[in-house]
């Protein structure tokens, strides 16, 4: 193994040692059924549209049915996620408390590049099946110049050989989408990263259905501010699960699991969306997502007291990249506090 590759791997380990206090399998259980009480099957207010099959894509009205949030926070968020200018989804988890949020965390949402850490979950399975392993190499996905909609799948051509490790960087933390459709090329294209989320994750609200390539060439055809298309999406709430499965390692070998957790921690897009208005003391692992009209940003914030919280916002519309970003900004601060607020509440009746 080269001397950068073993560097990796050895800090990759020494990030899940790290871990292993702070996350307890034994608590998993315990709070993926408290996610799923809080939160249920129900549809926050504002309601969405419904997508039925054979329609591929629904117009979304933006009516919404008033509703009484149980706390401060909830109403906040619900404020700050208002989708009078393009809909906004958010789920948010604190692992510590089990206490969830949720704005429209039931509807399907873009997920842009956030799919990438289920590509990347998926290909480190392989890893720890023998299929591959991080010295592996694959050739770069370079798209060949193609019109829109002319064809099922994108055109592209293989380019130059890289490492599994260096993909798996490139493609967290740069969002080299070159990089990726490397990664989703090898373990068999989207259908083998749905097997992944339904059968290993069981997340039923995931839905891949291509590779970036062809993402990036057909962006566009749906406004989703207004309309629901479910391709390739996610409701929030999903991709909180699937941030709360790879953070607490249900999935992955130890190993494989700080792969994908440091790379996280190292990216480097949305500065300013997650992390922009979080104190400097935050530690973020995220990935973010960037697609007409439509931005987003998942992840695990780490708070100086030792918490984690689970967060997926997804944006839309807002007048701009620069709106949409301050959503994301606001509403994760928003969280961040709230949670705080409970926490140190709590920590305050429990001394009594």
């Amino acid at each position: 193994m080269k001397t950068g590759l073993l560097h990796r791997f050895v800090a990759a380990l020494a990030f899940a040692g790290a871990l292993a206090v702070p996350v307890q399998a034994a608590r998993a259980d315990n709070l993926e059924s408290s996610f799923d009480r809080a939160l249920g099957k129900e549809m926050r207010a504002p309601r969405p549209a419904t997508v039925a099959a054979p329609v591929p894509v629904q117009a979304w009205s933006g009516a919404s049915a008033s509703r009484s949030y149980g706390s401060g926070l909830e109403a906040e968020i619900a404020a700050l996620a208002n989708s009078s200018a393009g809909r906004i989804g958010v789920a948010a988890l604190d692992l510590a408390s089990g206490r969830s949020v949720a704005v429209l965390g039931d509807q399907p949402f873009p997920m842009a590049s956030t799919s990438k850490i289920a590509i990347v979950a998926t290909f480190l399975q392989g890893v720890d099946q023998g299929r591959f392993s991080l010295t592996s190499h694959f050739p770069l996905m370079m798209p060949v110049p193609s019109a829109k909609y002319s064809s099922a799948v994108a055109p592209v051509r293989p380019g130059a050989m890289m490492s599994a490790i260096d993909l798996i960087d490139r493609a967290i933390i740069h969002s080299d989408n070159h990089a990726t459709d490397a990664l989703l090329a090898a373990v068999g294209g989207p259908g083998a990263v749905n097997q992944w989320a339904r059968n290993t994750a069981g997340l039923s609200g995931f839905r891949l259905d291509r590779d970036i390539a062809t993402l990036v060439r057909d962006d566009g055809q749906y406004n989703p501010a207004r309309t629901i298309d479910p391709r390739d999406s996610a409701t929030p709430m999903t991709m909180v699960q699937l941030l709360t499965g790879v953070y607490q390692g249900r999935w992955l070998s130890r190993s494989s699991n700080a792969v994908l957790l440091s790379a996280m921690e190292r990216c480097v897009t949305g500065k300013r969306r997650l992390r922009a208005l979080l104190p400097s003391d935050a530690q973020v692992l995220h990935k973010t997502g960037t697609l007409s009209n439509t931005s987003s940003d998942v992840g695990i914030i780490k708070t100086p007291d030792g918490r984690s919280i689970a967060v997926a916002i997804y944006v839309t519309g807002q007048g701009g990249k620069a709106g949409r970003d301050a959503r994301i900004a606001n509403i994760a601060r928003a969280i961040y506090d709230g949670y705080q607020v409970e926490s140190s509440s709590f920590r305050r009746t429990a001394s009594r």
